[in-house]
C-alpha cells in the first residue's frame, strides 16, 4: 500500500522538479484528451510545442511569444509578491481591464494631438487604474476584514461591465459607423505602443515585463520589505513579532500587483490590441495565476514560465487553424497545468512510501 509521508524539511529537488512533471504530465493528459476528440495526439502536441518555435511560419511566431508573454509576466511578477505573502489578489483580471481603460481614456481625451508627452501620461493613468481598482480589496480588507479573494473576483465582472459600457457609449468611436468599440490606437502615432525594433516583437510592455522581473528578484532577495513579504508567507506568528505591520504589506501587495496587472492592460490596448472593445479581455488576468505557481513564485521562474504559456497560446491557435482542434480544448489543456502542478506539489512536503498491508 502507498502512503503519504511528511518530509522533516521541503524538498528542494522536488521544488524545482515539479513544474517539469507536471508540463510532462499534461502533455500525456492532453494527448489523451486530443485523442478523444478523435485527433492524433503526437501531432497536436507537436503543433503545440514545436510549430511556434521550428515550423515553417516560425519566423512569424517567435516574435508573438513575446507579444503575449509580455502581460502574463507583469501580471504574474504582481501577483507572486501577494501569494508570497498570503494575500491572495484573484481578479488581476478586472486591474488589467482598468488600466486599458485609463490608459485609453487619455490617449482619447487627447486625440488627435501628437504631443510626446501622451504616451507617457498613458503609463501613469494605466498603472494608477489598476492600482485604484486593486486598492479596493486591500481597503475592505484592512478596515473591515473582508475576504480579498471573492472581493477582488467580483470586482472583475464590474469591470466587464463597465468595459462594455464604454465600448457602448464614451470611448465609442464617433467615425465607427455605430459599431461598438474605440479609436484604433494603433492608427494614433502619439499612443501607439509599436514595436520598438521591426519585426522583433519587442515593445515597451516586454520592456516593462523585464523590468519587473529584475525589480522583484532585487525587492524579494535583497530588500527588507521582500525579507517581510517572505517571512509573513513563511511564518505568519514570527512576522508580528520580527515588527511587521500586516495592514502595510496588505496594501503594498494588492496595489503593486494592481498597478503591475494595469500597466499590461495599457499595454496591451495601445499595442497588439488596438482599441477598447467589448471582448479586449481574454483571460491574460486568471491565466497570469498559473504561470506564477507555474514559476514557482520566482520572478525568473515566472519569466520562463510565461514564455510557456505564451507558446501553448500560439500553439493552440496553430492547432485550431490546422486541426480543428476546438478553442475550449486549448483552454483545457492550460488548465490542466495548474491542476497537476497543484497535485504533484505534494511532493514537496511529503514522500510517498510503501507500506504491507496488515493482516485482518
Amino acid at each position: 500500500m502507498l502512503r503519504l509521508e511528511r518530509r522533516p524539511q521541503p524538498s528542494k529537488m522536488w521544488v524545482y522538479l515539479t513544474p517539469v512533471v507536471a508540463v510532462v504530465i499534461t502533455m500525456i493528459a492532453g494527448g489523451a484528451l486530443f485523442a478523444a476528440l478523435g485527433k492524433a495526439p503526437g501531432e497536436a502536441i507537436a503543433t503545440i510545442f514545436w510549430e511556434p518555435l521550428f515550423g515553417e511560419f516560425a519566423f512569424y511566431y517567435r516574435p508573438q511569444l513575446l507579444v503575449k508573454a509580455a502581460p502574463l509576466i507583469l501580471i504574474a511578477i504582481g501577483l507572486s509578491l501577494g501569494f508570497r505573502a498570503g494575500i491572495w489578489n484573484i481578479g488581476a483580471e478586472g486591474q488589467y481591464i482598468l488600466g486599458a481603460l485609463c490608459g485609453a481614456g487619455v490617449a482619447l481625451a487627447a486625440y488627435p494631438s501628437q504631443n510626446v508627452l501622451i504616451f507617457p501620461a498613458m503609463i501613469v493613468a494605466g498603472a494608477f487604474g489598476g492600482w485604484a481598482w486593486g486598492m479596493i480589496p486591500a481597503l475592505l480588507r484592512v478596515k473591515f476584514g473582508t475576504n480579498e479573494i471573492l472581493v477582488s473576483l467580483m470586482l472583475v465582472y464590474v469591470a466587464e461591465q463597465l468595459l462594455a459600457a464604454m465600448s457602448l457609449g464614451l470611448m465609442r468611436n464617433p467615425e465607427g459607423m455605430g459599431f461598438p468599440g474605440s479609436r484604433n490606437l494603433q492608427q494614433y502615432e502619439a499612443a501607439h505602443n509599436a514595436e520598438l525594433i521591426t519585426g522583433s516583437g519587442l515593445h515597451w510592455g516586454v520592456a516593462a515585463a523585464l523590468i519587473a522581473v529584475i525589480f522583484a528578484y532585487i525587492l524579494l532577495n535583497r530588500h527588507i520589505l521582500g525579507y517581510h513579504i517572505r517571512l509573513t508567507g513563511q511564518a505568519p506568528r514570527a512576522a508580528r513579532f520580527a515588527g511587521v505591520r500586516p495592514n502595510r504589506l496588505i496594501l503594498f501587495c494588492l496595489g503593486t500587483s494592481g498597478a503591475l496587472a494595469g500597466l499590461a492592460g495599457m499595454f496591451e490596448v495601445a499595442g497588439p490590441s488596438g482599441q477598447v472593445s467589448i471582448d479586449f479581455n481574454v483571460g491574460y488576468g486568471f491565466t497570469a495565476i498559473i504561470v506564477a505557481f507555474l514559476g514557482r513564485l520566482h520572478p525568473v521562474g515566472i519569466m520562463l514560465a510565461g514564455l510557456l504559456m505564451a507558446l501553448t497560446y500560439i500553439g493552440g491557435e496553430i492547432a485550431q487553424s490546422n486541426l480543428q482542434l476546438p478553442a475550449a480544448a486549448i483552454q483545457l489543456f492550460q488548465g490542466m497545468l495548474l491542476f497537476f502542478l497543484l497535485a504533484v506539489d505534494v511532493l514537496v512536503q511529503f514522500r510517498l512510501r510503501m507500506r504491507r498491508a496488515e493482516v485482518a
